[in-house]
C-alpha cells in the first residue's frame, strides 16, 4: 500500500509529457499564446515536417524539464536529511501551484512560470518517489513494486491524452480544463506524502534507530528482521561518516553505480520516446492525420505504453533487467528503421500519407511504444535506483533525475526543428542510439534481480569488467 500511494508520484510525471504535447495541438491554446504557429499550421507551411517548428512552442514543453533539472539537485539534501517523505510532499505542492497558474494564464510570461512550477514539482518528486519504492520493497519483489513509479506515469499519460481528446472540442477553454486537472495527482501525492511512513533506511539515517525497525517490522509482516536491519544500520553508520556524498560518488570505488547513474537515463531518453510521447498529436497531425485522428492516435500509443508495463512488472523479478533491456532494444531498432522506411518511400514534402500506410505508422509506432513500456521505460528508473549503497544513494539518485531531465529538454527543445531539418531520418537517429545502449547494457550492466540493495555492491566486484576498475577491498577498508 505503501508503495502504491508513493508511486502516485510517478503519474504527476506522466500527466505532463501527455498534456503538454495534445495542448500544442489545440487551435485556441495556439491562438492566444503561439499565433505565429496558429497561422503556419492553418495557412501558410507547405512542408508537413516544420507545421510547428518554433522555439517558443518548444520552450513551453521543454521549461519544465529544465526547471525539474535544477531542482533535483536541491531535492538530494532534502531528501537525505528530511527524509524521503519531505520531498514528496514538497513536490506535490509544488505542482498544485504550478497547475494553478497553468489553468488560469493570462499571458506567455503566467504559462512558463508555471511549467516552471511544474518542473520544480517533477524535481522532487522524481528523486523521491524510485528512491521511497526501492527502499520499502523486499528484495525479491524490489523489481515488480519499483516499476509502480512508471506504471504510475504510463497511467498519468493516457489519462493526459484521454483528457485532451475529450477537451479538445470544448472550445475556446478546454485546453485550461486539461494543464488544471494536473492538480488531481498532485493533490493525492501531497495527502498521501503525510500519511505515508518514512523509509527504515532514512530513519535509521538520521538516528531514529528503534522506530526504523518498527516499520521495517511493519513492512515485512514479521519481527525476524535481524538481518536486514542489521545491513541497514551498517549502511546508515558508513553513510553518516560521509560529509560529501557528491564528492564521494566520485571515487573509483563507485565508478559503475556513477556511470549507470549517467548512462540508463540518457539512454532512456535517446531512444525516443519522449519524442512521441510529447508531440505524439503533434507528430501525427505533421504526418498528416487529422485533428481528431492525431489525439485519437496518441490515446492508442497512450493505452498501449500502459498495458505494456503491467508485463514488466509481472516478468521482471523472474526474467531479470538484463533480458527486458536488450529484448526491448532489439523490437524498438526494428520499429524505428520501419517507420523511416515508410516515410521515406511515401511522405515527405507537401505529400501525405495514404489511409493504409497511416494505420501501418501507427500500429508500428505501438510496437515501439510496448517495447519501450515493458523494457526501458521502467527499467530506466529501476536499476539506477537500486544499485547505489546508502551513503551515496540520495546523491546517485539525484545524478539519474538531473541527467534525465537534462536529456528530456534536450529532445523537447530540439525536436521539433529536427524533425524539421532531418524529416523521416529523425526515426534512424533515434534507431543508432538504441542500437549503442543495447550493446551497452549486454556488456556492461550485471543482474541485479533478488539482490538485497545493501549487498549490491558485491555484484560489480564479480562482474568481469567492473572489478578491474573498482580498487582492492582493503582500500575499501581503508577509505572507510
Amino acid at each position: 500500500m505503501a508503495c502504491l500511494v508513493a508511486a502516485v508520484g510517478g503519474s504527476i510525471f506522466g500527466y505532463d509529457i501527455g498534456i503538454s504535447g495534445g495542448v500544442t495541438s489545440m487551435d485556441p491554446f495556439l491562438e492566444k499564446f503561439f499565433p505565429v504557429v496558429y497561422r503556419k499550421k492553418n495557412y501558410k507551411s507547405k512542408n508537413n515536417y516544420c507545421k510547428y517548428d518554433n522555439q517558443g512552442l518548444a520552450a513551453f514543453t521543454s521549461s519544465l524539464y529544465l526547471a525539474g533539472l535544477v531542482a533535483s539537485i536541491g531535492a538530494s539534501h532534502v531528501t537525505r536529511n528530511y527524509g524521503r517523505r519531505a520531498s514528496i510532499i514538497c513536490g506535490g505542492i509544488s505542482f498544485l501551484i504550478g497547475a494553478t497558474l497553468n489553468a488560469s494564464a493570462m499571458n506567455l510570461a503566467m504559462l512558463l512560470l508555471g511549467r516552471i512550477m511544474l518542473g520544480v514539482g517533477i524535481g522532487f518528486g522524481n528523486q523521491a518517489v524510485p528512491l521511497y519504492l526501492s527502499e520499502m520493497a523486499p528484495a525479491h519483489l524490489r523489481g515488480g513494486l519499483n516499476m509502480m513509479f512508471q506504471l504510475a506515469t504510463t497511467l498519468g499519460i493516457f489519462s493526459a491524452n484521454m483528457i485532451n481528446y475529450g477537451t479538445e472540442k470544448i472550445k475556446p477553454w478546454g485546453w485550461r480544463l486539461s494543464l488544471g486537472l494536473a492538480a488531481a495527482p498532485a493533490l493525492l501525492m501531497t495527502i498521501g506524502g503525510f500519511f505515508l511512513p518514512e523509509t527504515p533506511n532514512s530513519l535509521i539515517e538520521q538516528g531514529s534507530t528503534d522506530k526504523g525497525r518498527q516499520v521495517l517490522e511493519r513492512i515485512r509482516g514479521t519481527r525476524n528482521v535481524d538481518a536486514e536491519f542489521q545491513d541497514m544500520t551498517e549502511a546508515s553508520e558508513l553513510a553518516n561518516s560521509i560529509k560529501h556524498p557528491f564528492r564521494n560518488i566520485l571515487e573509483l570505488r563507485n565508478r559503475p553505480q556513477l556511470v549507470m547513474a549517467i548512462f540508463m537515463p540518457t539512454f532512456q531518453i535517446l531512444t525516443g520516446i519522449n519524442s512521441i510521447l510529447f508531440y505524439a498529436p503533434v507528430l501525427f497531425q505533421s504526418l498528416g492525420f487529422g485533428g481528431n485522428a492525431a489525439l485519437y492516435s496518441s490515446v492508442m500509443t497512450g493505452a498501449v505504453l500502459c498495458l505494456s508495463t503491467l508485463v514488466s512488472i509481472a516478468t521482471v523479478d523472474r526474467w531479470g533487467r538484463r533480458t527486458l533491456l536488450i529484448g526491448g532494444g532489439v523490437q524498438m531498432i526494428i520499429c524505428q528503421i520501419t517507420v523511416a522506411i515508410i516515410l521515406g518511400l511515401k511522405f515527405g514534402g507537401d505529400k501525405a500519407l495514404s489511409k493504409g500506410f497511416s494505420v501501418l505508422v501507427v500500429v508500428v509506432i505501438c510496437l515501439f511504444v510496448a517495447a519501450f513500456g515493458w523494457s526501458w521505460g521502467p527499467l530506466g528508473w529501476t536499476v539506477p535506483s537500486e544499485i547505489f549503497p546508502l551513503e551515496t544513494r540520495s546523491a546517485g539518485q539525484s545524478i539519474t533525475v538531473s541527467v534525465n531531465l537534462f536529456f528530456t529538454f534536450v529532445i523537447a527543445q530540439s525536436f521539433l526543428p529536427l524533425l524539421c531539418s532531418f524529416k523521416f531520418g529523425i526515426f534512424l537517429f533515434f534507431a543508432g542510439w538504441i542500437t549503442i545502449m543495447t550493446i551497452f547494457v549486454y556488456i556492461f550492466l550485471p543482474e541485479t534481480k533478488g539482490v538485497p540493495i545493501e549487498e549490491m555492491i558485491l555484484l560489480w566486484r564479480k562482474h568481469w569488467f567492473w572489478k578491474k576498475v573498482m580498487p582492492p577491498l582493503q582500500t575499501v577498508d581503508e577509505d572507510i
